[in-house]
């Protein structure tokens, strides 16, 4: 059943988040996901061959994975909007920002670490990198409650019911 409250939820700020049943936040997270898992596992093998041209790489895609966290943020702002206030899935929702937010500045500061010293990747670079990724990865999940718990921006039963007639 489909509450009134749920219903605002799920229809969009404005067509620039994505149409009813297409939101843009969930396909554009994918790019800073992406570009730190990569970052990680370029750590990780720089560190196993001491080379530094994957160094390199892992600030690339770090800093590409902040940007794209930026752009996504905008989006996922414009969804968390249209959650009503004082319930659970906008507490659900506003604790998922908020690890985001500390996931990329987390990101930054490694990114930041490793300024001056361009052949290697310092260890807390990579530590914070590996705190930044687990912070991402309970966001995540949070997200996940946001769109198949609580429904956020998910069309309604019935709807979803017309691709199985």
């Amino acid at each position: 059943m489909t509450t009134t409250s749920s219903t605002a939820a799920k229809h969009p700020r404005s067509l620039i988040a994505g149409p009813y049943g297409h939101p843009l936040h969930p396909a554009l997270v994918t790019v800073p996901i992406g570009a730190w898992v990569t970052s990680v596992a370029l750590d990780v093998v720089s560190l196993a061959t001491d080379n530094a041209a994957l160094a390199e790489a892992s600030r690339w895609v770090i800093g590409i994975g902040i940007v794209g966290a930026l752009i996504a943020a905008v989006f996922g702002l414009l969804d968390l909007s249209k959650i009503p206030r004082n319930t659970r899935a906008f507490r659900t929702g506003a604790t998922h920002a908020v690890l985001n937010v500390a996931a990329v500045v987390l990101f930054a500061a490694s990114l930041w670490s490793r300024t001056g010293d361009e052949d290697s990747v310092p260890t807390i670079g990579l530590v914070l990198s590996l705190i930044a990724l687990a912070t991402v990865g309970a966001s995540g999940w949070l997200g996940g409650e946001l769109a198949y718990r609580y429904g956020v921006r998910v069309a309604n039963e019935e709807t979803q019911a017309h691709g199985y007639r």
